[in-house]
């Protein structure tokens, strides 16, 4: 990212204001090559830092990723850990950078489970950036779609005890992770697989999918720009008749 925007701009004229990525494929990435798959979760970070800047490139406000899901805890430890080492040290490596970019980082799921170390670096990097009014990345770790309706709704009833009103979906929405965010757009899933994989569920109502067999670590400019126009290109109904 650089200090001016390179990026045509034109996608938010056609309505894409929240991309939301599942980024697959990291471990099959590294299969393939003979190489642990670790290494294609490194080489997935690179792949981040790419769409992150394009997407403030092209002044999209609000991209979230899929980082790592509360099912995700079930893989082997030595991939669990070495998956947090990668977290620690791409917040390290690039904290400064986002900072200086305006790009507001917010974490959402659960806020537990996570290594001290890993979990300090979290809290530094969302209060370094909060003031930031550029692009806001969420980054969605230990997150699962149910999980995420379910800590709302007890919030949501809580406060609707002792305050009283009506259930709603303006009232309800405020008590998800992503807040009164827009609901994303359009998702993007690398790695071939049609699926949610319990990501967003309350959110992607209205959403068009993407789907490409591209690997995460492989994911390009070109392959961002692609799934983009394909979305320019359709016509989108929100329940409506066509």
């Amino acid at each position: 990212m650089g200090e001016k925007r390179k990026g045509n701009h034109e996608y938010l004229e056609y309505g894409i204001h929240h991309v939301a990525i599942i980024m697959d494929g990291n471990g099959r990435w590294a299969q393939t090559r003979g190489k642990p798959r670790l290494e294609g979760h490194r080489q997935g970070v690179e792949a981040v830092r790419l769409v992150v800047k394009e997407t403030w490139d092209e002044k999209i406000p609000f991209l979230t990723l899929y980082s790592f899901s509360t099912e995700n805890w079930r893989r082997p430890i030595n991939e669990v850990q070495g998956l947090m080492q990668i977290f620690i040290e791409a917040i390290d490596r690039y904290a400064e950078e986002l900072y200086q970019n305006q790009v507001k980082v917010r974490f959402i799921g659960k806020k537990e489970g996570f290594p001290d170390h890993l979990t300090e670096r979290m809290e530094n990097l969302e209060k370094l950036t909060e003031r930031n009014q550029g692009l806001t990345l969420n980054l969605a770790l230990n997150y699962g779609g149910r999980d995420e309706i379910i800590r709302a709704f007890q919030k949501f009833l809580q406060i609707s005890l002792n305050q009283g009103g009506d259930i709603d979906e303006d009232s309800f929405r405020q008590y998800l992770d992503t807040g009164n965010q827009p609901d994303p757009d359009l998702l993007i899933r690398t790695g071939g697989e049609k699926r949610l994989s319990n990501y967003l569920l309350w959110q992607l109502a209205y959403s068009e999918l993407y789907f490409t067999d591209v690997l995460w670590p492989d994911f390009s400019s070109r392959d961002y720009h692609q799934a983009l126009a394909d979305f320019v290109s359709r016509k989108r109904k929100f329940g409506g008749l066509g």
